[in-house]
């Protein structure tokens, strides 16, 4: 299975020139924006339209075909952004029959408008982002600062060697210790890694140390520094041109916040408006999947809404300016806030908050969004920049690498991931990726895991596999996301075992080869153009084999992934625009390509390996 013999766009700059020379992700109503199709001789396509919908109306216009490069011929349209996400489609017509393409593939049947290319012209998101590699920090569990720590009566405390509690209340009331200062005394070793950017799970006070249950939104629990420590790590990081991206909980307060208690105790008081119930107010809440001690926020209520996110005297605002000035939210259950029955909200939200952070930074901060699932429906332009794309990226990933000997917690699922070859694990992530808009794709978050799954290395396994998982988050479009500890291999089969405490006083304990191989990959991110903007075409799909084509105007890198002891793969030269006698430096691995035949050769292996090579640019708007 290949892209190359296929035709092919997609919303990256390799494709796509907005006018006046705006980003690709900041069309302007109005614009006329050109578009480039490529379409391969063996296709057999004469004739290629592009259709728009301006209001849900189709209209059609011819591309022209504007360059022939070999055995592809170039075909340019524009599209006329009209509406804040405008939608199109190429038709392609000839000897070869009459088909669509759309952000999915091509298509010989009819199909729905949900895998249209998509132009978004609401504001964009911070530039800064596609730009990032964040680094994920669970504070209880990263570094503690040194200060004396008294512990809250809830609270079980647990020496930073001791083993994580598996299940059951211990669970979250075990308590180790970490803090911000902690945080902020081991900078150096995320700049060394090559990290940009942390994002930090709550730091809002609450009686268990995941802190979700926050019963404060107005200061940083002084378990982990107070409001001084959130202040010094912000400050720090932007000294060294990084970024910091916290997390709100826009669906529900802990039992023990005053909002609830007040609503509880005065059943007609303003607060009892914050909250949803299931027969009175007063009585008993609805809550987060059925967990009495998070009961879900009622976004109905103006006065809920000034008080956390909407205005410059919120929550949400507050944080954001200085001495934190925050980068960004990441917000939590973002698919259920604002949602219950047949109340939906949720988009208003979105907007509502949005608006907020734009009246305090501009366009300067970023809005991420926590949806386990399918979050398509959510991510078409108006609100949310990204998602956590655990459906786009992370599935995959695990279904593709994971050792299949393997127990740990699937995601949710009651039965175990399956393990899927390469056709199948592709043909998914194109399905879900299809319904999205290019711009958001480039601004979720790739991630191997989080504080909500088990770790990488306990899914993989073999430490090969792990290496190739690692370099597919880190070449892929979409920001990489590293969960604090992966980088030297910790382990933990469930959530609650993944919040293992970062071993800083065991550096006999760390897989110095995972660490090496993370600091060489975001250096090559950060040094591509291709890997952080980049389009992507899948330039061979095996069961135990994915080779994927970045392009970029300026650049184009190819990427080779086994997943286990892999058959050398050959490739058409002239659909990859290489000439004979070509040389394709190897950025990742040892070996390089040299074009001969017509054709290049990417290597075997005997085991999972990755393989990673720089191709001469090769720019479709300059003919």
């Amino acid at each position: 299975m290949t892209d190359l013999a296929r035709p092919h766009h997609d919303g990256s700059p390799a494709h796509v020139a907005t006018a006046a020379g705006r980003p690709v992700a900041a069309p302007a109503l109005g614009d006329r924006v050109r578009v480039r199709v490529v379409v391969p001789h063996e296709a057999e396509v004469d004739a290629v339209h592009v259709r728009t919908t301006p209001d849900t109306e189709p209209a059609y216009a011819p591309a022209t075909r504007v360059a022939t490069h070999g055995p592809v011929a170039v075909h340019e349209a524009e599209v006329e952004v009209t509406n804040p996400t405008s939608r199109y489609r190429f038709l392609l017509d000839g000897p070869g029959g009459q088909r669509w393409l759309t952000q999915v593939g091509v298509h010989d049947h009819e199909v729905a408008d949900t895998w249209d290319f998509a132009l978004v012209a609401t504001p964009a998101p911070p530039a800064w982002v596609a730009d990032s590699v964040l680094y994920q920090v669970f504070p209880d569990r990263y570094s503690r600062g040194g200060g004396e720590v008294e512990w809250p009566d809830w609270a079980e405390p647990a020496g930073w060697d001791d083993p994580v509690a598996r299940r059951g209340p211990s669970a979250m009331r075990q308590l180790y210790g970490g803090d911000l200062p902690g945080v902020t005394a081991r900078l150096d070793h995320l700049e060394a890694l090559g990290v940009t950017g942390v994002y930090l799970n709550p730091v809002f006070p609450a009686p268990q140390n995941h802190r979700y249950n926050a019963d404060d939104f107005e200061r940083v629990d002084p378990l982990l520094g107070g409001d001084a420590a959130l202040a010094e790590l912000s400050a720090a990081l932007h000294a060294r041109g990084m970024h910091l991206i916290g997390d709100l909980t826009l669906n529900h307060s802990g039992d023990q916040h005053a909002w609830f208690r007040a609503a509880l105790a005065d059943p007609d008081g303003v607060e009892a408006d914050f909250y949803l119930w299931h027969d009175r107010p007063g009585g008993r809440a609805q809550s987060w999947a059925g967990v009495p001690t998070l009961p879900k926020f009622d976004h109905r209520s103006p006065e809920l809404r000034r008080r956390l996110y909407e205005g410059r005297d919120s929550v949400a605002a507050r944080w954001l300016r200085e001495p934190f000035a925050l980068d960004g939210w990441r917000v939590d259950a973002a698919n259920v806030a604002g949602r219950s029955g047949d109340l939906d909200l949720n988009a208003q939200l979105q907007r509502i908050l949005l608006q907020t952070m734009r009246e305090v930074r501009g366009d300067e901060t970023y809005l991420l969004a926590e949806h386990c699932h399918d979050a398509t429906a959510d991510l078409q332009g108006a609100g949310w920049h990204g998602t956590m794309d655990y459906l786009g990226f992370t599935r995959a990933a695990w279904s593709w690498l994971r050792d299949p000997t393997a127990s740990v917690d699937a995601l949710g699922m009651p039965v175990p991931l399956a393990r899927r070859g390469g056709a199948a694990v592709v043909h998914g992530l194109d399905l879900v990726r299809g319904q999205v808009p290019w711009r958001s794709i480039v601004h979720s978050l790739s991630l191997l895991g989080s504080h909500d799954t088990a770790r990488w290395a306990a899914v993989a396994g073999d430490r090969d596999r792990r290496h190739v998982g690692l370099a597919w988050m880190l070449t892929f479009p979409g920001v990489p996301s590293i969960y604090y500890g992966d980088e030297i291999g910790l382990g933990g089969d469930s959530n609650e075992q993944g919040r293992t405490p970062m071993p800083w006083d065991h550096p006999g304990r760390w897989d110095r080869d995972t660490l090496d191989l993370v600091s060489r990959l975001t250096t090559l991110r950060r040094g591509s153009v291709a890997l952080r903007h980049g389009g992507l075409r899948w330039a061979h799909v095996g069961d135990d084999t994915l080779v994927y084509l970045r392009e970029h105007p300026d650049e184009r890198v190819l990427v080779h992934l086994s997943r286990t002891g892999s058959d050398p793969v050959t490739l058409d030269a002239a659909l990859l625009h290489l000439d004979d006698g070509a040389v394709l430096p190897p950025l990742l691995g040892h070996r390089r390509l040299d074009v001969t035949g017509g054709s290049v050769m990417l290597p075997g292996s005997d085991a999972p390996a990755v393989n990673v090579w720089r191709l001469p640019p090769f720019n479709l708007f300059r003919g």
